[in-house]
């Protein structure tokens, strides 16, 4: 592998590592109060699916950014409800959001569009373009570090950069501010946060809706700036993939930046070796497109070692008369 190869592939793998982050702190904000949410797919689905169509619609992809957060807040109430005010199971209300998605989305797409489930191409200002940082022109021509910081940093759209930040702000938030105290005390003794007269449902359901936002703002980086417009399930996994790293991350977000950038440079390379030749054998592109997910199991499986989730997690609270 020459420089240059190396580079595209740094370059891919921030680019297809942003929606896993995004999805990941998504998860890390809401498992830390203490409610399960396997339902991240299904929120990235439904937004990216009305975001690109708002895009298409107004020609606005930032007008398509809020339509998928809009969308992606709508499943995350329905399941704060489910989980927090019914006291619902919280893994069922999460694969009931992930099936209503992946229906909701062909369905609406198909009546508008009626193109196969997906959206029309986007174009233009629907989209998210690239933003080439300052000097990236000039220090391209350096080598080494000039061409890391024009190949690599540079030449992302804005929502990367953002996902980025997500990162260092979740951890001020998390453990720097005493909102960020009770959110982490929620998630470990309900009954503690309720007897120092903290709303246990209120920060659940403030965790939930930052879990909407985050997931929402991965979606819309899937249609409108990843690619250019919705197709049917173009997710695929990447909501259960941002799980599995936000456990190899044992629920810490500077290492869930470390973990989604591992899968994603998996997603990278499978992308870039296709059709490799073994002597006479040659690999199936199948399997070079199943690798991130089977490494994901393996990696879990193997190398994660003792993740303990938080102890109220998964628990309806009851608060006590």
């Amino acid at each position: 592998m020459d420089f240059v190869t190396a580079l595209q592939i740094l370059d891919s793998t921030i680019r297809l590592s942003t929606p896993l982050l995004l999805a990941c702190l998504a998860g890390l904000f809401s498992e830390r109060a203490g409610i399960f949410d396997i339902g991240l797919e299904g929120k990235m689905l439904i937004a990216a699916f009305f975001s690109a169509a708002v895009a298409f619609v107004t020609g606005s992809a930032w007008l398509g950014l809020l339509a998928g957060v809009a969308a992606s807040m709508s499943l995350a109430v329905l399941h704060g409800v489910a989980s927090i005010t019914f006291r619902g199971d919280q893994l069922i209300s999460g694969v009931a959001i992930n099936f209503l998605a992946a229906g909701l989305t062909v369905l609406i797409a198909q009546s508008w569009f009626s193109q196969g489930g997906r959206t029309p191409a986007l174009i233009g200002d629907a989209r998210f373009e690239p933003i080439t940082l300052p000097l990236a022109e000039t220090l391209s021509a350096v080598p080494i570090i000039g061409q890391i910081y024009a190949e690599v940093v540079s030449g992302h759209t804005i929502l990367v950069y953002l996902a980025l930040l997500c990162v260092p702000a979740a951890w001020w938030i998390l453990f720097r501010t005493r909102f960020g105290l009770r959110l982490r005390a929620v998630g470990e003794n309900p009954a503690a946060v309720d007897t120092a007269g903290v709303s246990v449902i209120g920060l659940r359901f403030a965790a939930v809706a930052i879990c909407g936002v985050l997931c929402g703002i991965a979606g819309a980086y899937l249609a409108t700036a990843l690619q250019a417009g919705f197709v049917k399930d173009m997710t695929a996994g990447r909501g259960f993939i941002a799980l599995a790293a936000l456990i190899f991350a044992k629920w810490r977000p500077w290492h869930a930046l470390y973990a989604t950038l591992l899968f994603g440079f998996l997603q990278a390379i499978a992308l870039r070796y296709q059709n490799i030749e073994l002597g006479e054998f040659t690999v199936p592109v199948q399997l070079m497109d199943a690798l991130p997910y089977i490494l994901t199991v393996i990696i879990l499986a193997g190398f994660v070692g003792k993740a303990i989730p938080p102890r109220a997690g998964g628990i309806p609270y009851v608060k006590e008369r």
